[in-house]
């Protein structure tokens, strides 16, 4: 027990501070508010999915604080901390089905459902957050494409840099995700 404590500690220490690393340190980053594209910005957080709910939830606050400390906007704070819904639902889903992962068809569906409700959540936030400024429909349209579609495409290409490098770190290097006794 004190083990996989120890262990799930480490690991959601190791994948917060590269979670506040990353948008402080990553270069390639495209800043258009309410949007803003970070690669690599979701990768701690689909890793921290992959071990555990908990992990996941841990490192969902730390990327949040990352992109505060980084001087973002705090509307694009607040969809850092938006990340929060797609990591509980994700992790249930996975907690029920961790096999889920193992197979490439049911792979990409759960990443497109994810990724489908990230940038629904990032929508809805900008949205009700600056619907008093403007409704004139190109100014939704906008935020739909910017922040809807662009946050759907950002998550799924950081979902497979996860992924890939969870597979590396798991298969090729050896680090043992396992938290279960």
């Amino acid at each position: 027990m004190k083990k996989t404590r120890n262990k799930s500690m480490a690991f959601t220490a190791i994948l917060i501070a590269f979670g506040i690393l990353i948008p402080m340190m990553m270069p390639a980053k495209i800043v258009i508010p309410p949007a803003s594209y970070t690669l690599a910005s979701h990768v701690t957080i689909f890793m921290a999915l992959f071990i555990s709910l908990p992990v996941a939830i841990l490192v969902a606050f730390g990327t949040t604080l990352g992109f505060l400390l980084t001087g973002m906007p705090f509307l694009i704070v607040l969809r850092a901390l938006s990340h929060l819904l797609f990591v509980l639902i994700g992790g249930l889903i996975l907690q029920k089905f961790p096999k889920l992962i193992d197979k490439p068809l049911t792979l990409s569906l759960f990443a497109v459902m994810i990724n489908l409700i990230h940038g629904i959540a990032e929508f809805a936030l900008v949205y009700l957050l600056t619907v008093t400024t403007t409704t004139e429909a190109g100014y939704i349209w906008t935020i739909l494409g910017l922040v809807g579609l662009g946050t759907v495409v950002h998550g799924l290409i950081d979902f497979y840099l996860a992924y890939y490098l969870f597979r590396f770190l798991s298969n090729k290097v050896g680090i043992d995700f396992s938290l279960k006794k």
